[in-house]
């Protein structure tokens, strides 16, 4: 992933698609595999949250709870929240990230107004959190499970362009961060894309995130020397913000309305 390449960049100052149907009951691990030959990319939708200071610990669990709940609408392909486990620059404070996937936008914009996603945001989200930011893209080159393994460690990574840049310039980092995919190896899943709803990303317009087996994993590809300077030069100089978070899958469980 990027920020993998990019480490150390992260610390910038912050100025700068249908499948098969679904059940309506199932657990939020779904091994259920993409084929790229015969269905259309799935959606990736990442939210961050920062829950404000002194908050008890009963209403952070409500709303983990409330969100972990949605993964039971049908539109939903694969969906986990959880208390993020690492913040990697210097642009995020944030303390909670919901990692969720779509089978195409439509679904994506059915899920955002279905009234059981209203609700918990108004009822236990928007009471606690002062700060949350959303970002979607199309999983281009999604291989492998949709639902990531529970106790998988995920690298999200988000970038702040500088303005006016060209299309060009913008398909140019998109290659950059593809081409990890071959360094990371075929136990890690990575898709990256462009946002497609600005109006909640707080200008941050490239996304990327990388799947690892576990966290040992996760932390042995940031500290590989080769990887951290791997076409950073190509991609830097064209960023005003990084935002780098770390996250665990939870543990699986059959969620209902």
């Amino acid at each position: 992933m990027l920020s993998l390449a990019l480490r150390t960049i992260s610390t910038l100052p912050s100025s700068s698609r249908h499948l098969r149907p679904r059940p309506h009951h199932r657990p939020s691990f779904r091994p259920f595999s993409v084929n790229m030959s015969t269905h259309t990319p799935p959606i990736e939708h990442v939210v961050l949250f920062k829950v404000k200071d002194g908050v008890d610990s009963s209403k952070v669990n409500d709303m983990l709870t409330g969100l972990n709940s949605l993964t039971s609408l049908e539109q939903v392909l694969h969906l986990t929240a959880a208390p993020v486990l690492r913040n990697c620059s210097s642009a995020s404070n944030f303390t909670h990230l919901l990692h969720s996937r779509y089978p195409s936008k439509e679904d994506l914009s059915s899920y955002s107004a279905h009234s059981a996603h209203v609700d918990v945001v108004k009822q236990f989200v928007l009471p606690i959190c002062d700060d949350i930011m959303a970002v979607d893209w199309v999983a281009d080159a999604l291989q492998g499970p949709v639902a990531a393994p529970p106790g998988s460690a995920l690298r999200i990574t988000f970038l702040k362009l500088k303005e006016n840049l060209a299309q060009e310039v913008k398909n140019e980092i998109l290659e950059v961060i593809a081409g990890l995919r071959e360094k990371l190896g075929p136990n890690v899943q990575l898709t990256v894309g462009e946002n497609f709803s600005p109006g909640r990303a707080k200008g941050y317009s490239i996304a990327s995130i990388a799947i690892f087996p576990g966290p040992k994993e996760l932390e042995a590809a940031s500290s590989d020397p080769e990887m951290v300077e791997l076409h950073k030069e190509k991609v830097r100089e064209h960023l005003e913000s990084v935002i780098v978070v770390d996250y665990v899958v939870p543990p699986a469980q059959t969620a209902s309305l």
